[in-house]
């Protein structure tokens, strides 16, 4: 059976002093990296040069590499494309 977890029981300092690469800025990706980031986590966007969602992703606001540039500089890599 599956052990459900709720957000009492999260502790989000763990995120403290680390670095998330989101790769992808799709509906997941987009909503992965925002909820890091107003959470207070060092979260930047990986994406390929000359895609569509990359001025999306700096619009609101988020950090915008490269993946492979995003993946090299991070604690923690969410793949979401």
């Amino acid at each position: 059976m599956a052990k459900m977890y709720y957000e009492n029981e999260c502790k989000l300092e763990v995120l403290n002093d680390r670095k998330v690469a989101v790769i992808g800025f799709g509906s997941q990706g987009h909503a992965h990296a925002l909820n890091l980031q107003e959470s207070g986590v060092d979260v930047r966007v990986g994406l390929y040069e000359g895609s569509k969602s990359w001025s999306k992703a700096e619009e609101a606001g988020l950090k915008v590499a490269t993946a492979a540039e995003a993946a090299a500089e991070a604690d923690i890599i969410m793949i979401l494309i």
